[in-house]
């Protein structure tokens, strides 16, 4: 699938196929139902992505605002990406237990989860992880990221 050019979540989730559109819907209504407050949901990079407003914390390293997850349709399956999980190793390893004890297969890369279908994940540890970071928190992490990396 090409990268979407929808302006809005409604058209992009419209674009989809069936069960990828309904694939998609289920985690993001966990996403939204478990989002700490201050975050918000956008559309950026073809992507909903669940983002630290510019208004609130605008000195990104690329100007951009400081995206906390991310929801796509690819080609061959669909993508969460938790970026307090790829940052953060207690956190990866409560996702990790979290799936082996579902009896899950977590397919992930640096914070992108593969999955088909929204059975292939344990939603109950995804909105877990999803409500373990206040934004705070989160925007206290990239900082002292970035104070590393320089």
């Amino acid at each position: 699938m090409a990268r979407s050019t929808a302006t809005t979540v409604a058209a992009y989730l419209a674009a989809l196929p069936p069960a990828r559109r309904r694939a998609l819907s289920e985690v993001r209504r966990v996403i939204k139902k478990h989002l700490p407050s201050g975050y918000r949901e956008a559309m950026a990079a073809g992507m909903i992505t669940y983002q630290v407003p510019l208004s609130r914390y605008g000195t990104t390293y690329n100007g951009k605002a400081l995206w906390y997850a991310a929801l796509a349709s690819q080609k061959n399956y669909a993508t969460l990406h938790l970026m307090a999980a790829y940052g953060n190793a207690e956190l990866k390893a409560r996702l990790e237990q979290g799936f082996q004890m579902a009896g899950k297969r977590l397919d992930m890369g640096k914070a992108c989860i593969r999955f088909q279908q929204s059975d292939d994940l344990p939603l109950h540890v995804i909105g877990d992880l999803v409500a373990s970071t206040p934004m705070e928190t989160f925007i206290g992490w990239a900082e002292a990221a970035r104070r590393r990396a320089r």
